[in-house]
Formats: C-alpha cells, sequence, structure tokens
C-alpha cells in the first residue's frame, strides 16, 4: 500500500490505520533533525538584538550547561523561543506544547510561563505590567520560573559570551528526543 484509500477518517481499515502509524514511526525518527533546523532557523529571526535568536538560545543552554543544570532544563532553554518565527504572539505556549511530550510537567510549565516571567525585566519600559509574574506566585514551579528566566534567558544577549556552537548541543538533542518521556493521553489535553 502506498496511500490509504479512505476520504474520511470514519471510513478508514484497520490495515490503513497500521500502514499509517508504521509511517508515523518513521516521520518521528526524524523529528530531532526537523527541531534543529528550526533551531537554525532562529539566526535569522526577529533582528535589533546584538546577537541572533539562536545565539540567545546557545548562551542560555551553555549557561546551564556549565551550571550542572541536567539535560531536560539544556533542552528546554535550548528550546524556549523556538516559538518566536511562527508565534511571535505566543511563542512560549508553543515551544511548550512542542516539548511536552519528552519533559515533566514542571519543565513544560516553567517554558510555557517564561515569557511572563521574563516580562519583569523589560515590561516596565514599554508601559507593561513588569510584575505580571505574581499572577503565578502560587505555583510550585514559581521560584523555578525565576531562576529559568534570570539565569539562562534575560542575560543571554551578550556578543561577547562565548557559547557552545549547535554541533555540541547535537547529539544531546538527537538523544533526548528519540522517543518521548511523557506521553500519556490524558496529560496531553
Amino acid at each position: 500500500m502506498e496511500k490509504v484509500s479512505f476520504k474520511s477518517m470514519e471510513n478508514g481499515t484497520a490495515e490503513e490505520y497500521a500502514f499509517l502509524n508504521d509511517l508515523e514511526d518513521e516521520f518521528n525518527l526524524e523529528l530531532p533533525k526537523r527541531l534543529i533546523a528550526s533551531l537554525r532557523s532562529l539566526n535569522s529571526s526577529l533582528s535589533g538584538y546584538q546577537i541572533s535568536r539562536l545565539e540567545h538560545s546557545l548562551q542560555g543552554a551553555t549557561r546551564a550547561h556549565f551550571a550542572g543544570e541536567d539535560l531536560e532544563i539544556i533542552i528546554a532553554i535550548l528550546f524556549h523561543d523556538i516559538g518566536d518565527g511562527l508565534a511571535p504572539y505566543s511563542h512560549s505556549e508553543m515551544a511548550a506544547a512542542i516539548l511536552r511530550p519528552f519533559v515533566s510537567e514542571k519543565t513544560y510549565w516553567i517554558v510555557k510561563h517564561h515569557g511572563v516571567f521574563q516580562m519583569y525585566y523589560y515590561a516596565h519600559h514599554s508601559g507593561g505590567d513588569r510584575n505580571a509574574r505574581e499572577l503565578f506566585i502560587n505555583s510550585p514551579w514559581y521560584q523555578d520560573a525565576i531562576k529559568f528566566c534570570h539565569e539562562y534567558d534575560q542575560n543571554c544577549f551578550d556578543p561577547n559570551y562565548e557559547a557552545k556552537p549547535l554541533e555540541f548541543f547535537i547529539p544531546m538533542i538527537n538523544d533526548f528526543f528519540s522517543s518521548p518521556k511523557f506521553n500519556e493521553p490524558e496529560k496531553l489535553v
């Protein structure tokens, strides 16, 4: 079979869905390559900063690596702005959705809300509420999100910082995204 015959999903057969599942498994093996390509695209995203979004992400991941953070946090930092190009108004949520099957609830929450926490450093200069993060003060991960932004995001726009190149992180990315760790359907809704 090269293609399914149904035109409406309700008319698909078990054989057709088994065929599609096999194709999906093969496709998913290439996820790390697609994610790496998306990271590379950050090299030409939003201008105006002294460095690219890719370099920003590499700086954060490098700082986390040298600080001894676990791989999940290093990966989260590396991909926290992956949504900038396609979801400029909801980039945090997009990055969190991509990471969700691979990270803990804590890391998912931090990435999902990092945009609000990052506002602490700039919103008061543009008429926004720098304390908007206080909406989440009762979260068990509030301090973790502050640390994420303070140590690995807001301070990673330095053209003189020598970050590890993307190639340093590629083996980590390939290993980390080799299969979902938290793929329970009830947690993905």
